[in-house]
């Protein structure tokens, strides 16, 4: 029967016509479904996290007892394993020997005590001035950040977080030109990020970053999906923040989140319900770190300001996404 079959010409011919058919689905559809990988409509979802810059002054030993430090970053990381934070920020500054890398025997046991501890390892950071004028300065943070890179791979973060720099004295009508050597920068670094598995992101610092359409200019202009930004609430220098928050949500690797989106000491609360709406509506999904930070003369407890930030996004975020 199955010679019969192929033997008669016009049902081996409409066999054939089928199976190729079939066959052009397959293959169309597997390379749509590549191409368009990244541009899903998912709904939004995130995780709530902290960034270790919150305990700067204990990590450092600044404005501590003798100023030596009276945390460590494993010492953090059991801290935050109390709380049940899941994933931590674990900024470059605090490792033993920062600026320089540390030993990846240190790396290594970082990385196994937040696995062992249920903790994310949600990104790290380090400092950098991509908008001096002296290429030489620029050239040795670019050399830095290459090295953080390997780091952050090491460590498993998936981000390293980088600043654009202070507006230079003497080019504060010279935007364009400064965000130049910005993007040079930014574009070498995340073509060596693309080589270790790490984001670069470009963090709005209040500096050369200021609004959203400096941030969307300069991430469009390093044009890699190795690259994005970290949304600093608490840095757009504009009116209504919360617009500009919105706007550059599509462009957005990780966050931090700040008490107050009108920059530091300001008295003005983030309104975190309005936040929580901008954020289910824009579909991001990821890490929402926050951000405690030191104000002059006032009293600063980070292990009480975290825990009580975080359990206010909680609670919005638990009524906005139920």
């Amino acid at each position: 029967m199955t010679i019969q079959i192929f033997n008669n010409h016009k049902t081996n011919t409409l066999w054939l016509t089928t199976l190729s058919i079939l066959l052009l689905m397959s293959t169309t559809f597997t390379i749509a479904l590549a191409q368009g990988s990244e541009k899903e409509n998912y709904p939004a979802h995130i995780k709530l996290a902290l960034n270790a810059y919150s305990f700067n002054d204990m990590l450092t030993g600044n404005r501590q007892k003798d100023n030596k430090p009276t945390l460590t970053l494993p010492e953090l990381l059991d801290w935050c394993a109390t709380q049940n934070i899941e994933a931590v920020d674990l900024t470059g500054y605090y490792f033993p020997g920062y600026p320089g890398v540390p030993t990846d025997e240190y790396i290594y046991e970082l990385k196994r005590k937040a696995f062992k501890l249920g903790i994310d390892i949600s990104g790290t950071g380090i400092k950098n001035n991509f908008a001096s004028p002296d290429p030489a300065v620029r050239a040795a943070d670019v050399k830095r950040a290459k090295e953080w890179i390997i780091v952050a791979s090491k460590l498993g973060a998936p981000v390293l977080r980088l600043f654009a720099g202070e507006i230079p004295k003497g080019y504060e009508n010279k935007w364009d030109e400064v965000a130049g050597w910005m993007i040079d920068c930014y574009k070498e670094c995340a073509a060596f990020g693309a080589q270790h598995g790490v984001i670069i992101g470009i963090q709005n610092h209040g500096d050369m970053l200021q609004t959203a359409d400096q941030c969307i200019k300069v991430v469009k202009a390093v044009n890699s999906k190795w690259a994005g930004l970290i949304l600093d609430t608490g840095n757009f220098k504009v009116k209504d923040p919360y617009v500009d928050i919105e706007a550059v949500i599509p462009y957005t690797v990780n966050w931090q989140v700040k008490e107050s989106v009108f920059g530091i000491g300001s008295d003005v609360a983030t309104d975190v319900p309005r936040l929580m709406k901008i954020l289910k509506k824009s579909g991001y999904r990821g890490y929402i770190p926050i951000e405690t930070l030191y104000v002059k003369n006032k009293p600063y407890d980070p292990y009480g300001l975290v825990p009580a930030l975080l359990h206010e996004l909680k609670v919005a975020q638990d009524s906005e996404f139920k």
